[in-house]
């Protein structure tokens, strides 16, 4: 031992669960232990989509963006009834993908969260954040534009042509978005 004091785990404020239920849309981040990389490939990327796919729709949500860094991933969930639960989600979600990276990596213990407030889901608040999660790899200098980034997308259980790089994305999408809340009980 180097003297040091040993570091202290401690667990992010979560928000009451009624915030993460229902029709919530919420920003996760979730970080590989230590920041290790290596990890991230066209395999992995497709196992994560299919895993993400599952957990989104068990439990009634949607992934307008998702972002996947050498050391990390952002993924924005909407859910889209009643009885939806991210917190549900993300735990399935995680222990999945979790299983995935081993042996060899984990993720942090904790997800970091943000719950969109009422101000943020406006249209053009709500497409700023998906561009700011987009767009990652480009601040990182990973990429010269987000549309050039392989590990990023969308992921609508039921739709998987659906992309944001698409034309017409934004139209198609809240199309979509409201044929599947108002199916939603």
């Amino acid at each position: 031992m180097d003297g040091a004091a040993p570091r202290l785990l401690r667990r992010l404020p979560r928000l009451q669960p009624a915030h993460y239920r229902d029709r919530a849309a919420v920003h996760w981040s979730m970080t590989v232990e230590r920041r290790r990389q290596g990890w991230l490939n066209p395999l992995h990327h497709a196992r994560l989509r299919e895993i993400l796919c599952h957990a989104l729709g068990r439990h009634g949500i949607v992934c307008p963006a998702y972002c996947l860094m050498p050391d990390h991933g952002h993924f924005l969930l909407c859910g889209m009834a009643e009885s939806s639960d991210q917190r549900l989600a993300v735990h399935l979600f995680r222990k999945s993908w979790n299983g995935h990276l081993a042996p060899s990596f984990r993720l942090q213990a904790q997800a970091h969260d943000h719950v969109l407030r009422d101000t943020e889901r406006t249209n053009e608040a709500f497409k700023a954040i998906v561009w700011y999660i987009l767009d990652n790899p480009v601040r990182a200098t990973l990429a010269d534009r987000w549309q050039s980034w392989p590990y990023s997308g969308c992921l609508v259980p039921g739709y998987p042509d659906l992309d944001p790089r698409q034309e017409g994305y934004w139209e198609l999408f809240w199309r979509i978005w409201n044929r599947l809340s108002e199916a939603a009980p």
